[in-house]
C-alpha cells in the first residue's frame, strides 16, 4: 500500500487517538522539547475513562498534568529523570523514580519497562513516507519500535533532523496533525560566578578536542570561554543554542574528530527557534538514540573526548551528587556517568564536575566533609577527574585520599576552608 493511503487512513483527532489507551496500560512519553503536548493534554482530558495508567516520561517541559493532585486513581508516573513539574509528584509518594543509565533505557523497554502506547512528537513525512524524530530521538524513537501501539503528533514546525530519527509512516498507528510552536529554552543568565567557572573549564579544553555539555549556565559559560580554541567537535547528550554560535564562528567543525569526523552527534537538543532552525534538514547535525550516543564505549571511541557537567555537591573523598538534595530526588543521571566513563576510555579524555562553590547565596558550601544524609552518589570517587569551581581547579585522579580532600578544600569558598579543614583533620588526624 502506498504511504499516503496510509497516513489518511491512520488520520484522526487527538481525542480519537488517546481512546487507544487502556486502563492499566504503561505509556511512554517523549520528552523535553519534543513532547507531545497536544497528546499529552488529549490524555489527561479522557482520564475518566483510564485507572492506573502508568505514565513512563523523563524531562518535563510542560505541566504534566497527568503528575498532578488528583489524577493519581488516573495515571501513575515512573520516571528515570525528574524535573520541575514531577519532583513532588515523587516525593510525596505518588510517583517511582527509577535509576537507570541513559544508555541503558532502550533495554528497560524491551524488559521491565516494555511500553504498551508510545506517545512520540515527528516531523511530516518525507516524499518516501519517513517522519523524523526531530530534536528529541534520545528514548522516542527506540520507545515507538518497542511499544504495541503508537500515537503520533504531525507538526510542521518539528525540524527534520539527520541520523537515526526517522520512523514509517506505517509505524504509526494513530496520525494526529497538529501544528504548534516547539517549546523553547532561553539561555541561562550567566554571571560572574559562572563566568570564572567557564573559563576555568576553558583552561582544561585544547584546540581540537571533542566536546559533551550538560545543560544550564555552567556548560553555558564554558561555551562562551572557547571562542579562541579551533576546529572543537561535539558528541554530546545534548546541546543548546550555544553550540549554534560556535558552529557558525568556525570554531565547532568537527574537523579533528576521528569518530564520526565533520558531523557533531547528539540524541536531543535543548535552546530555541535559533538552534531548531540550526539543526533543521543539516546534515552537520547528527542524531542517534540514547543508546548509542550515551553508550560510554561508544562515545569513548572520540580521541581527546572532554566530558563537562554539574553537581549539587562533592565531598571530601571526591563522591559526586547530582540528582538529590538530601533525601529529596531532584532530577536523574542523565549522561554524566555515562560521559565520565566515555572520557575515561577515550585516548587523551578528560571529565569535568563543574559547580559555583556555594549555594543558596553563599551560606551552603557545595565542597563538604561528607555527603547530605540521604543524598545519593551519582558519579563515584573512582571516576571523578576535575571539579572546578569559580577558585580553580581540582585534579583527583590517581591522588591519594588525602590529596583529593586537600585539593577539593583548596577551590572551595574561602569562608568555608577552615571549617573543611577541621573536618580533615578529624576524619584522617592530620592537619
Amino acid at each position: 500500500m502506498d504511504w499516503r493511503a496510509i497516513y489518511k487512513e491512520r488520520l484522526t483527532t487527538a481525542p480519537e487517538a488517546v481512546k487507544r489507551i487502556k486502563p492499566g496500560n504503561r505509556v511512554v512519553v517523549g520528552q523535553a522539547m519534543g513532547e507531545p503536548g497536544h497528546l499529552i493534554d488529549a490524555m489527561v482530558e479522557n482520564r475518566e475513562a483510564y485507572r492506573d495508567v502508568e505514565i513512563v516520561h523523563m524531562v518535563p517541559m510542560g505541566k504534566a498534568a497527568y503528575a498532578q493532585s488528583g489524577m493519581e486513581p488516573h495515571f501513575r508516573l515512573k520516571s528515570t529523570f525528574l524535573g520541575g513539574a514531577t519532583r513532588e509528584t515523587v516525593k510525596n509518594g505518588h510517583g517511582d523514580f527509577v535509576p537507570c543509565y541513559f544508555h541503558r533505557l532502550s533495554n528497560a523497554f524491551t524488559n521491565s519497562l516494555r511500553p504498551d502506547v508510545a506517545l512520540i512528537h515527528v516531523s511530516p513525512p518525507d516524499k518516501h513516507g519517513w517522519c523524523s524524530c526531530g530534536v528529541s530521538v534520545d528514548y522516542a524513537k527506540e520507545a515507538a519500535e518497542a511499544a504495541e501501539f503508537v500515537i503520533a503528533q504531525v507538526n510542521k514546525n518539528m525540524p527534520r533532523t539527520f541520523g537515526d530519527t526517522f520512523l514509517h509512516v506505517s509505524r504509526l498507528h494513530c496520525i494526529v496533525e497538529h501544528d504548534a510552536p516547539l517549546i523553547e529554552l532561553a539561555p541561562s543568565k550567566i554571571g560572574g560566578v559562572e563566568k570564572a567557572i567557564g573559563e576555568n573549564c576553558a583552561g582544561l579544553v585544547m584546540d581540537g578536542d571533542c566536546l559533551q555539555l550538560g545543560i544550564g549556565a555552567i556548560p553555558d559559560a564554558a561555551l562562551l570561554s572557547l571562542k579562541d580554541k579551533k576546529d572543537l567537535g561535539i558528541h554530546s547528550e545534548m546541546i543548546s543554542d550555544g553550540v549554534v554560535e560556535l558552529a557558525e564562528a568556525g570554531v565547532i567543525n568537527n574537523a579533528k574528530k576521528n569518530f564520526h569526523k565533520g558531523v557533531s552527534v547528539v540524541n536531543f537538543l535543548m535552546g530555541t527557534k535559533r538552534l531548531y532552525d540550526y539543526v533543521d534538514d543539516n546534515p552537520a547535525v547528527n542524531m542517534y538514540p540514547a543508546s548509542y550516543v550515551n553508550d560510554p564505549y561508544v562515545a569513548g571511541q572520540n580521541d581527546n573526548l572532554v566530558s563537562i557537567n554539574s553537581c549539587v555537591q562533592v565531598d571530601l573523598l571526591g563522591q559526586v551528587c547530582s540528582e538529590t538534595v538530601g533525601f529529596t530526588q531532584i532530577s536523574g543521571v542523565g549522561g554524566q556517568v555515562d560521559f565520565v566513563r566515555a572520557a575515561a576510555i577515550s585516548k587523551g579524555g578528560r571529565s569535568i564536575i563543574a559547580m559555583p562553590s556555594t549555594a543558596s547565596n553563599g551560606t551552603i558550601s557545595r565542597i563538604v566533609p561528607m555527603l547530605d544524609e540521604g543524598a545519593a552518589v551519582t558519579t563515584n570517587r573512582y571516576d571523578v577527574q576535575y571539579v572546578v569551581t569559580e577558585y580553580g581547579v581540582a585534579d583527583l585522579r590517581y591522588r591519594t585520599v588525602k590529596e583529593r580532600a586537600r585539593a577539593l578544600i583548596g577551590v572551595a569558598h574561602p569562608n568555608f576552608r577552615e571549617s573543611l579543614k577541621e573536618a580533615f583533620a578529624k576524619r584522617f588526624h592530620e592537619i
